[in-house]
């Protein structure tokens, strides 16, 4: 890879997606806690199931792609590809399935959000993402941030290969990473599919970023040949990094370097401590369903509603809104599954704490949680290298000399 410190270039680079894991709802108060919790609030009879599976890999073209709703109808589905471009599709006269109306594009990552609706108007949503098979013996590379973006101080470049690539070295010359105004880089390889570009500290805010690909007839594996020419750019907007304390249960949100706002949160309990460290906001959703089986945690906990939510790493991690907890919690309590939750309501209130958060987060704002609990973040969990020492990162590399 070169990755060069250079003058004003057009710059780029896109999304590709996380493992889309979501799990971390509060369970009960902490024992010192507040005793008179809300009434539980009330939840969706309707159940969302998406076809092909959350997280699926080299799905064929001609799979089938569906949402079926039991216990309520469906009211929206929105199928789009990385750039943003919906596919067609029809809901059922029943309002119980929906199907696209045109067959996907190979070697494409895909995002599906439904929401379904009961007989009491409440409201059921299910979100997942998926990426197509390209065509025999072809690799793609699924970039993140998307082209074009405005992000935040602590993106970095991520490519992620649609099949395992065994000569990284071929790989890595075939991506040129540029940043204006210029900055040293360094590629770090997590795995054979996972290939982050970063400096050694946060980009500094209005840094123009260009990603040029090169990877097309690249021969990455035997026999798998890379699919790919093309330019990518990202800004860097303005730089947020909000610290979280989890001893005062407060989150001290940074503009610039000026405080702008304090917040009462609610993290992780000391059964489910939030992680530490420095974390990347990777995705934002208005609302989310945050279920504990997909992270391991059984039938704890599944509210098809939350709102405000902002992925942290690839396992579950969120900031997001929280209505199901008495106010009290904030500030006092940490109560939750390894998330950090802000006061919210039903529906997300967007002059709430989690809704006033939401609306001055970009994806790529930094979040730094302080603490003597809970374990420290693992640099490949999400967008999170920070956490990783720069002469380390460096040894990432697969093209020595560092």
């Amino acid at each position: 890879m070169r990755l060069l410190a250079v003058g004003r270039r057009v710059a780029a680079a896109a999304a590709a997606a996380l493992a889309l894991l979501s799990g971390c709802a509060p369970g009960t108060p902490a024992p010192d806690g507040p005793r008179s919790p809300r009434p539980a609030p009330p939840v969706s009879a309707a159940q969302v199931t998406t076809v092909p599976a959350d997280g699926a890999q080299e799905v064929h073209v001609g799979d089938e792609v569906a949402v079926t709703a039991k216990g309520g109808t469906l009211v929206s589905v929105r199928l789009a590809d990385d750039r943003g471009v919906a596919v067609p599709g029809r809901i059922s006269p029943d309002g119980t399935r929906w199907t696209p109306g045109e067959e996907l594009t190979p070697a494409t990552p895909y995002t599906l959000d439904a929401v379904a609706r009961d007989a009491a108007g409440l409201r059921a949503d299910q979100h997942s993402a998926f990426f197509t098979a390209g065509p025999a013996h072809t690799v793609t590379a699924f970039f993140t941030p998307e082209d074009g973006a405005t992000v935040g101080v602590g993106m970095p470049v991520s490519l992620r290969f649609s099949r395992p690539v065994a000569d990284r070295a071929a790989a890595e010359r075939a991506v040129e990473v540029t940043a204006d105004p210029p900055v040293p880089l360094a590629a770090h390889w997590f795995g054979d599919r996972r290939l982050d570009v970063r400096p050694e500290h946060l980009w500094a805010p209005g840094t123009r970023v260009r990603v040029a690909l090169r990877l097309k007839d690249v021969e990455v594996a035997p026999g798998e040949y890379g699919t790919q020419s093309r330019d990518l750019l990202f800004t860097v907007g303005r730089s947020r990094v909000s610290t979280v304390d989890l001893a005062t249960s407060t989150m001290t949100v940074r503009e610039d370097g000026e405080e702008v706002r304090t917040l009462k949160v609610s993290a992780g309990s000391p059964q489910h401590p939030t992680y530490r460290g420095v974390m990347v906001v990777s995705e934002k959703f208005a609302e989310t369903r945050m279920n504990s089986q997909t992270v391991g945690l059984g039938d704890e906990y599944d509210i098809k509603d939350v709102p405000h939510a902002m992925r942290l790493t690839a396992s579950g991690t969120f900031v997001h809104g929280n209505y199901w907890a008495d106010e009290e919690v904030f500030g006092t309590a940490n109560t939750s599954h390894g998330c950090i939750g802000l006061a919210d309501e039903q529906g997300g209130d967007p002059q709430s704490p989690a809704g006033w958060f939401f609306e001055h987060t970009l994806v790529g704002d930094v979040i730094v949680v302080e603490g003597d609990a809970g374990e420290s973040v693992p640099p490949s969990n999400g967008l999170n290298g920070w956490n990783m020492p720069w002469a380390q990162w460096r040894r990432g590399t697969a093209l020595g000399g560092h």
